[in-house]
């Protein structure tokens, strides 16, 4: 049955013929909905706010507004397990078919697919970018391309737990980019908590066993394209709604990773392909393709809509808490030895991450 209020928006959407801009979000405004009519389309804010959608159920709307941190802690969860999901398939495909452009390129393209099915079904309302948008998303799309291949180096060469130990560093990032980009500064409480991260990082890496210097860099320049990528996100948040944000950055990153691909992998990447098929099956080897790249595009997207409700360092650090789960599982499901050390460090980052958080919040 549909909702009162439900009915109360449409109602008001369809008077859009018959009344001014103003009176039909004054109306929409009156009968508590989310659906705000904006030059034909939801309103970016409300948009973001509902899972892209644009109206809430009358059930779910009054949680959201009572408890208004619910929705950003389901945007979270579901983060964390789409993540946990991808990294275990991702690494599972790196031990028989090495090709880490290509397979983020595949990555990004099954996102394609994805997207242009919530467009042409409208689950997703198709936001028409401007030129000058698209000038802007330009460099965080940048960002994006080079930080997802090279995290995927990272993956393909050294364990899954030690590449997202590395990436706890992404605060201390976040946090130099906010100053040098927005002027951003911080007591130095919070900046004091950002040691033991390193400190951390640095133990585990020293005694590491599946260390080398490829994966541990490509993991640190990693970690500063993707601040990078989140602080000038976050300043596009305003022009379209996040989901339709992260999908414009696929398509302009996904231009930018394929010559890569053909440049580090083009000469090796048939062979590599028939080996993997032969390995594993045709129909396995493609299925797991599929399977990585859904759960990658869908764990962005979730990450995306979390950014909306999060300043870029705050997001980092729910990043972090990500990562956790990650490292935990990655260990369990590929017996991943690791030393005292490595453990105790990874530990050691880990709380530094929390603790960063805790004093962040208290600003």
């Amino acid at each position: 049955m549909i909702s009162s209020t439900f009915r109360a928006c449409l109602k008001n959407k369809g008077s859009r013929s018959n009344a001014t801009r103003q009176t039909v979000v004054a109306h929409a405004k009156k009968a508590n909905c989310h659906y705000f009519v904006s030059k034909g389309h939801t309103d970016r804010k409300s948009a973001s706010g509902n899972a892209a959608v644009g109206i809430t159920t009358g059930i779910v709307s009054p949680l959201i507004q009572k408890f208004p941190w619910l929705e950003t802690s389901i945007y979270i969860a579901l983060w964390y397990f789409l993540n946990v999901q991808f990294n275990l398939i991702n690494k599972k495909i790196y031990n028989y078919f090495p090709f880490p452009w290509f397979v983020s390129c595949v990555h990004l393209g099954i996102g394609i697919f994805i997207m242009s099915a919530m467009w042409v079904t409208k689950v997703v309302p198709y936001e028409a970018p401007k030129r000058e948008f698209l000038q802007k998303v330009s460099l965080p799309s940048a960002f994006h391309a080079i930080g997802h291949c090279v995290t995927n180096v990272s993956f393909a060469t050294v364990a899954v737990s030690f590449t997202h130990t590395i990436k706890t560093l992404e605060p201390v990032f976040s946090s130099i980019g906010s100053y040098l980009v927005n002027g951003t500064v911080y007591t130095w409480p919070v900046y004091a908590a950002l040691v033991p991260i390193m400190a951390g990082v640095g133990a585990a890496s020293l005694t590491e066993l599946s260390f080398t210097w490829l994966g541990f860099s490509t993991a640190m320049l990693s970690n500063a394209l993707f601040a990078a990528r989140a602080i000038y996100s976050k300043a596009l948040m305003g022009s379209m709604t996040p989901i339709n944000l992260y999908n414009m950055v696929t398509i302009i990153s996904l231009g930018m990773c394929i010559p890569f691909m053909f440049l580090f992998e083009g000469s090796t990447l048939v062979d590599g392909i028939n080996l993997a098929a032969a390995k594993v099956g045709t129909a396995e080897f493609f299925k797991e393709l599929v399977a990585v790249g859904f759960y990658y595009h869908m764990y962005n997207t979730v990450a995306y809509m979390a950014l909306g409700k999060l300043d870029a360092v705050s997001h980092a650090v729910a990043n972090v808490g990500k990562r956790i789960f990650v490292i935990g599982f990655s260990i369990l499901a590929f017996g991943n030895s690791i030393t005292a050390q490595t453990a105790l460090g990874s530990l050691i980052a880990v709380l530094g991450a929390f603790l960063y958080s805790y004093i962040k919040a208290k600003e």
